[in-house]
């Protein structure tokens, strides 16, 4: 056993130093949704794509459209990413998303693409 323990003394530890070191993600990694509403024509593809009913797009004006996106609900698997023929949802390197307040993993992209958290009743 202490051959066993020597040995590894002079090999390089098999971890990282995550969260001190940050982690590299790989190309297209599937992290956090964006939705850029300029782009947007209101097809909803990606909502009826959405496996976990994760994305709610609302119309709120002529050809001005906002998502909603429940980051609790979404599994990160891009197919609305994939479906959107406008490329209107990106998916992001983002992926440190933990909270504490639920709510706040609920984000409303308006047509100026600013991210507002809403909370659980409903109100900006």
């Amino acid at each position: 056993m202490a051959s066993e323990v020597l040995n590894h003394v002079f090999k390089k530890p098999a971890t990282v130093n995550y969260p001190f070191v940050k982690a590299v993600k790989p190309d297209k990694f599937r992290g956090k949704l964006l939705f850029h509403a300029d782009k947007c024509i209101g097809c909803m593809l990606c909502m009826k794509d959405c496996p976990s009913n994760a994305i709610t797009i609302k119309k709120v004006g002529e050809k001005k459209f906002e998502c909603i996106i429940d980051l609790d609900k979404c599994v990160y698997c891009a197919q609305c990413v994939d479906t959107c023929p406008k490329k209107a949802i990106e998916a992001t390197k983002e992926f440190e998303l933990a909270q504490i307040d639920r709510s706040k993993l609920k984000i409303v992209y308006k047509n100026d693409n600013a991210e507002v958290k809403k909370d659980t009743q409903g109100q900006s």
